[in-house]
């Protein structure tokens, strides 16, 4: 039988009950140079830290015993979230020493590991499914380990993963040109907490190449919960911009944003200029100042950064206190942390600005200066 809303509360007691794991060790490489300075489950999405909108919808199921499993910058986790009380939650930490994949970072975590039922998710994956359907899937199939798949347009880029008439897990494959279901991984699953028990501990271990095929080769029930739930990996800066915007417009869900959705969202203590122009779901940090004629196309500008008069900024991400110089346009980039882009100035098509970096007026153009 599936469980209600109350069973899904985790009380903190041996066995029962539900808990949640967020991996959030990894280096946001990709994300890079914004990954120098914060974890990427750190940086500001929609204005506050990505990782805010994952819990808000994992207590939004009720469960409030959320361990965190760290590595890389461990620190920045507990001095923003401390014990999560003022999210109504009781969050812990287990860090990493050295890199344990996907599967090594869940077993290493077990420690912290009182309920029957584990709940666990990417720290970079923004979702929009109902997490207590994940778990009523879950319980009602009796299985071993659940997977929440995702259906994608293209599933190309991605492993696939198919499944039977019944919902069973039936394989798990690479990458492929010709890819049997359009069913991904989504990066959340449920295990009994015996299954984690079973990984082995003190070595890297992959869940998709390793605990899941292995689990399928002895017989064990892996099963799927599948939707068509917004779902996006934030780990490009294509894909932050465009999921920032998203939850501006009221397109992704997020429990922890609250008023009306629209084309912008302007923090507190920001200042927007006369003739500025705000649309396609950009965000405007605390204490950003925009210049008076600027214009703001899907950008996310970060606490302090300031847009000059006449800039133009589109699907972009700009650092905390950086600053765009008149007339620069900045389409498809990423300026980092304290950078200043002297005026006239064109940084296009994925050009990535290193923090404190400083390029004088009309130093890179893509046209002639006239």
């Amino acid at each position: 039988m599936a469980p209600t809303d109350g069973d899904i509360t985790h009380t903190g007691t041996s066995g029962g009950g539900v808990q949640a794991v967020i991996l959030v060790g990894g280096k946001g490489t990709r994300l890079r140079p914004l990954t120098l300075s914060a974890p990427k489950p750190m940086l500001p999405t929609a204005g506050m830290p990505f990782l805010t909108h994952l819990l808000s919808r994992i207590g939004a199921a009720g469960i409030t015993d959320v361990v965190l499993g760290t590595s890389f910058k461990a620190e920045v986790f507990a001095e923003h979230f401390g014990d999560g009380s003022k999210l109504g939650m009781h969050l812990s930490y287990v860090t990493e020493t050295e890199p344990l994949g996907t599967g090594g970072a869940i077993r290493n975590v077990l420690p912290e590991l009182t309920a029957d039922t584990i709940l666990v998710f990417n720290g970079d994956v923004l979702g929009g499914t109902d997490v207590r359907a994940v778990l009523d899937t879950h319980h009602s199939s009796g299985a071993d380990v659940t997977i929440h798949l995702v259906r994608v347009g293209d599933p190309r880029a991605f492993g696939c993963v198919p499944t039977d008439d019944d919902g069973r897990v039936t394989a798990f494959l690479e990458k492929t040109q010709d890819p049997p279901t359009d069913q991904i991984n989504a990066g959340c699953y449920v295990f009994k907490r015996s299954v984690i028990e079973e990984i082995d501990a003190g070595r890297p271990v992959s869940v998709e190449r390793e605990v899941f095929p292995g689990l399928l080769a002895h017989g064990r029930h892996v099963h799927a919960h599948v939707d068509t739930g917004y779902w996006r990996d934030m780990g490009t800066p294509e894909d932050f911009v465009q999921g920032s915007a998203d939850l501006v417009r009221g397109i992704a869900p997020s429990p922890a944003l609250s008023g009306p959705r629209g084309e912008s969202l302007v923090h507190e203590g920001a200042g927007v200029a006369p003739g500025a122009v705000l649309v396609g779901g950009t965000v405007v940090g605390r204490g950003a100042e925009i210049g008076a004629r600027a214009r703001l196309d899907g950008a996310v500008v970060f606490d302090g950064a300031v847009i000059e008069a006449g800039a133009v900024v589109e699907r972009s991400i700009i650092g905390f206190g950086a600053r765009i110089g008149p007339r620069a346009l900045v389409r498809d980039g990423v300026i980092g942390d304290g950078a200043d882009i002297g005026a006239r100035c064109e940084l296009l098509r994925g050009a990535r600005v290193w923090p404190g970096v400083t390029i004088p007026d009309g130093g890179v153009r893509f046209s002639t200066d006239v």
